[in-house]
């Protein structure tokens, strides 16, 4: 079916309807809008409308015998009415989300936290033992294997947190399968996306989605990584949500042509949730195109396990862009990273540690590869456009870092000199202010432009950036930058022959995307990020 979009314009009806390391904070959410100064946008920012009409549906899908939607009520506005179908608490068994469509819209709401199946802990259990881990949302049932609940989203689908606690954990030995489409993204947003009332200052409204995996952590809140026990919880989570094993491939499912807007709610003092948090996820999770709107916290953090990720825009983060932690080995692949401008809101676009515990094992791994990391604040409480610090092992590959008002780079030294913080870099250009780098802890700043290395392996610390209008794409000095093919730092990247996540040619973020006065991805997309679409 051909989309089409509207601006949901609603009243006060549905009000009736609702029932930086690992423990950095930036700013609360409230469950309502949280106001931030934006200013000084990318050029060729705005939004443009969306218009059309749709028809309610007449009842809400049935997904089950058992897990069944309730019917919480029907928005409507002059151009439309919008059934809300709410989920239940608990996913118990497979259930398909079938999107709406013009003759019959429906919109699915969280109402809380809803758990996808139960959390089979460690490793799948074998025999019988009581079930203690997530207690509250599973009933204390007894687990003799995995829940094995996959919930697939279709295409086209939207889900909104209801509350601001509300948001969506897919628990271990359970699977997610959200794989939208370019033309027809599945999104996950709040209530405020939903009445109309989110504004493009909006943040923090809701969780987010979290992916609780079996892959190998640090900073233990159980077990040890000595035995391969490693555990955690999720941050400021009332009911635990546990995370940490021994399986580094392990499936949480597939995320693809997804938004997640509005999110970061903080679910306890100083605890507060990203757009995407995969915890403990393996190679096996599939995480591609992916845009996170407006969080209040990061745009994506990873917590331990091994991530592959590809198609990655974080646009307007309260805090950090991309945050990596606590023994996570992620390889991430054409990232575009713009931070919020202004005012005090937006930390830095990269945020990688291991939370103090520098000498742990495994260490932090990150490699990413044709990035545009955008930063327009002179300062953040990290001081410099990215932070490299703890036992993390960085390595940038054909990026951009464009922070012409603050340092680009800072690297702190902690823990023993054997085990501190690395920085690789190749084919990686920066713009900056007249102090490039930052040294803390046991590193100078000398020591980080030795180890940047501008003048080798095509890096640039004096680059002249000619982005285009609209502040993100490659332009004349970009193109020009000898590229090094990322193939070489992991296989899970392909090979490159450009830097940046976007040149002219490139279109892998049309159709699927939204639009802000802080990136406009042009027309035939799902228009304004503040107004929602349907299909």
């Amino acid at each position: 079916m051909t989309n089409f979009q509207r601006s949901l314009i609603l009243g006060t009806s549905l009000l009736a309807l609702a029932g930086c390391g690992p423990d950095d904070l930036s700013s609360p959410g409230t469950g309502g809008n949280v106001n931030v100064n934006i200013n000084n946008p990318a050029p060729g920012g705005g939004t443009g409308g969306n218009t059309g009409s749709a028809t309610a549906a007449t009842a809400c899908p049935n997904i089950g015998a058992t897990t069944q939607l309730t019917a919480a009520g029907t928005l409507s506005n002059s151009t439309g009415s919008y059934p809300v179908c709410r989920l239940p608490a608990n996913i118990d068994r497979d259930t398909t989300l079938p999107a709406g469509t013009a003759s019959a819209a429906l919109v699915y709401e969280l109402p809380g936290r809803v758990d996808v199946g139960c959390d089979g802990g460690l490793a799948a259990p074998t025999t019988a033992a009581p079930f203690t881990t997530t207690t509250a949302s599973c009933g204390g049932r007894v687990l003799t294997a995995d829940t094995n609940v996959t919930l697939t989203i279709q295409p086209g689908a939207i889900v909104f947190g209801g509350t601001g606690i509300s948001w969506l954990a897919v628990n271990r030995g359970n699977k997610i399968n959200a794989v939208g489409t370019a033309s027809k993204p599945i999104i996950f947003t709040s209530r405020a996306n939903i009445d109309g009332t989110a504004t493009e200052d909006s943040q923090g409204q809701w969780g987010g989605v979290v992916l609780l995996g079996r892959g190998k952590i640090t900073d233990c809140g159980f077990g040890s990584t000595a035995t391969n026990t490693c555990e955690r919880d999720t941050e400021g989570a009332a009911d635990p949500a546990r995370f940490g094993g021994n399986d580094d491939t392990y499936n949480a499912g597939n995320m693809q042509y997804v938004q997640i807007r509005f999110s970061g709610f903080t679910l306890s003092a100083d605890k507060e949730l990203q757009s995407l948090t995969p915890s403990g996820v393996g190679t096996g999770t599939t995480l591609d195109n992916i845009l996170s709107y407006n969080s209040s916290d990061d745009g994506m953090e990873i917590f331990g396990g091994a991530a592959n990720i590809k198609h990655y825009i974080s646009i307007g983060a309260d805090d950090d862009s991309l945050d990596v932690d606590t023994g996570a080995r992620a390889n991430v692949q054409y990232a575009l990273l713009i931070q919020r401008a202004g005012g005090s809101s937006g930390d830095a676009l990269f945020e990688i540690d291991s939370n103090a515990n520098e000498d742990a094992t495994p260490r932090t791994v990150l490699k990413v590869a044709n990035f545009t990391g955008i930063q327009r604040r002179p300062d953040n409480s990290d001081d410099a456009a990215s932070l490299f610090r703890g036992n993390a092992d960085t390595t940038l590959v054909n990026g951009i870092i464009h922070s012409p008002s603050n340092e680009c780079i800072r690297l702190n030294g902690s823990g023993s000199t054997a085990n501190r913080a690395t920085l690789t870099a190749r084919s990686v250009v920066l713009t900056c202010s007249t102090t490039k780098y930052i040294g803390t802890g046991s590193y100078t700043a000398a020591d980080v432009q030795t180890a940047f290395g501008s003048g080798t392996n095509n890096n640039n610390d004096a680059f002249t950036s000619t982005l285009a209008t609209d502040g993100f794409t490659n332009g004349t000095n970009e193109n020009g930058v000898t590229a090094t093919d990322p193939k070489t730092v992991a296989a899970f990247f392909d090979t490159t022959t450009f830097i940046g996540a976007l040149r002219a040619s490139d279109t892998w973020t049309q159709g699927w995307t939204c639009n802000s006065v802080s990136a406009n991805f042009g027309t035939g997309n799902t228009g304004s990020c503040a107004s929602l679409p349907t299909s």
